[in-house]
């Protein structure tokens, strides 16, 4: 009876991306259909009240705090989530990436010799962290040499990923307590890049704007050449917006997220108070981007804006004067079939939810 009933089981469609941040929650349900993915539910929780902290501020919550919430947003009518199939992005801070070269070898080989090498590029005992790595792919304008040495050994690049265990288990935790069922967890920065980037040809760099720091990548054929953090980001420049306005960090919050850089409802304009903390961030963003364009002898294409505080109004034309390259909002959503009177909401919010959006469109195509 039961062998007659799972024949007959529906096949789950839905997947969720979930992405803890430092500030919020945010999760994205897509539902597969032929090879469409279409949005069924979307939604966020700020962290900060579960840390006696305001809401949009940055918080270090202990993993039964992130429990709570993480449950709290499943239960959510108003998000309505179906499915507890989902990918969790793990948070940049907690992993090591490093591009190593290796003899040109078959998979199995690689496989033994993988981690034997990676000793020499992480900081910290193998035994510390989970090991990952993937073949880079070759240029796609290879340098001939002048000469041909036969005998010189044929090499690949790997792509190395150390994540620290006590994260992993610190996931693992949520997601037996929370119910949820993972296919996997995966950095997030490679979340955002399936979100916005496939297609994408040339260097590009993803300006990921969070509350508490702003993370830049350089990416280029599908791999991050180069990264840094920016222990700055848009609760700054709601902390401004309270010395200029002299009010609490909450109406602050308010009025950054309905105002940006226009004016307030008293006629106050704001684009002076919130460019001082931006254009601040953006020269240290710029001489990171020059600085990898000298080194590689290569102009980057263009500046991709992901992130919460990056949605900001007036904020994509600021980071356009500031960084003199095409700069595009990231609307991960692009890539998703959604209800027609969502689109412009959708367009504004998307790069809040970018890493959501990627964790669930791979979740999606594993089922």
């Amino acid at each position: 009876m039961s062998f007659i009933s799972d024949i007959f089981k529906k096949k789950n469609t839905s997947a969720l991306g979930i992405d803890i941040g430092s500030s919020s929650i945010k999760v994205v349900q897509l539902q597969k259909k032929g090879d469409k993915a279409i949005l069924q539910t979307y939604g966020e929780l700020s962290l900060g009240p579960y840390g006696k902290a305001s809401i949009g501020q940055s918080i270090n919550l202990n993993t039964e705090k992130i429990i709570q919430a993480v449950n709290d947003l499943l239960a959510e009518k108003e998000v309505a989530i179906t499915t507890k199939t989902c990918g969790l992005a793990i948070p940049f801070k907690a992993s090591l990436l490093s591009v190593i070269e290796m003899p040109a070898i078959g998979q199995k080989e690689l496989a033994s010799m993988v981690p034997i090498e990676a000793r020499k590029y992480i900081p910290v005992p193998i035994s510390d962290v989970t090991l990952d790595w993937s073949i880079v792919p070759k240029s796609e304008v290879e340098e001939i040499p002048v000469v041909k040495d036969e005998n010189k050994i044929k090499t690949l690049n790997i792509l190395l990923v150390a994540i620290h265990n006590n994260i992993i288990n610190q996931y693992r935790e949520i997601i037996s307590k929370t119910g949820l069922d993972a296919k996997f967890f995966e950095i997030e920065v490679f979340s955002s890049m399936r979100a916005i980037l496939e297609g994408i040809k040339g260097a590009v760099m993803i300006f990921d704007m969070g509350a508490s720091t702003t993370k830049l990548y350089m990416v280029d054929r599908g791999l991050v050449q180069h990264s840094h953090t920016i222990n700055r980001g848009s609760q700054d420049i709601t902390a401004n917006i309270v010395r200029t306005l002299n009010i609490s960090t909450e109406e602050a919050e308010v009025i950054k997220r309905s105002v940006g850089m226009g004016k307030t409802p008293d006629g106050v304009d704001l684009s002076e108070t919130v460019s001082v903390v931006a254009e601040s961030i953006f020269s240290e963003a710029n001489a990171f981007l020059f600085e990898f364009q000298k080194k590689r002898n290569q102009n980057i294409k263009s500046v991709f804006l992901v992130g919460g505080g990056s949605a900001l109004r007036g904020f994509k034309d600021l980071a356009a004067k500031n960084f003199k390259v095409e700069v595009i909002s990231g609307n991960p959503f692009e890539k998703v079939e959604v209800p027609a009177f969502l689109e412009n909401v959708l367009k504004e919010t998307g790069p809040e939810f970018t890493v959501a959006v990627g964790a669930a469109l791979r979740c999606l195509q594993e089922l």
